[in-house]
């Protein structure tokens, strides 16, 4: 963890350290569902993220290995952000988090489709997803 101070050995502290907010998190849905994202994309999402905070985010993911930041190939002023393997391991994470909130929140119809595809089985769900996320990962 470069930037980021441990505020003890937890496991799970140590891990919200670099990715427990909700803010980065956001940020690494939207990478997991698109595969590549610019800042402007990331502005777009439909929780308004402020910009100060979105610069801070990705300066911070990008700092522990979560993203990475890649040339625009149609512009020298953008740049795309996209998952490494560190980043892409937080699937089964999302999954989770997305199972629980079926249970305990009304969630939109085309999770609950994801969603189910999920119960069916779950084991290959992920390693589906996951490789798919990983082609271009070197």
């Amino acid at each position: 963890m470069s930037t980021s101070k441990k505020r003890s050995d937890c496991p799970i502290s140590c891990s919200l350290d670099i990715w427990g907010d909700k803010w980065s998190l956001l940020i690494i849905r939207d990478l997991m569902y698109a595969k590549q994202c610019t800042y402007g994309d990331f502005l777009k999402s439909e929780e308004k993220i402020a910009t100060n905070i979105l610069a801070s985010r990705l300066l911070m993911l990008e700092e522990n290995k979560l993203i990475i930041k890649l040339d625009h190939p149609e512009s020298k002023a953008k740049v795309l952000y996209k998952l490494t393997q560190k980043g892409i391991d937080l699937l089964p994470v999302l999954i989770e988090v997305n199972l629980w909130a079926e249970k305990y929140s009304d969630i939109p119809e085309d999770q609950k489709m994801m969603l189910k595809e999920v119960k069916k089985d779950k084991e290959a769900f992920i390693n589906k997803h996951i490789k798919e996320l990983s082609k271009g990962i070197h």
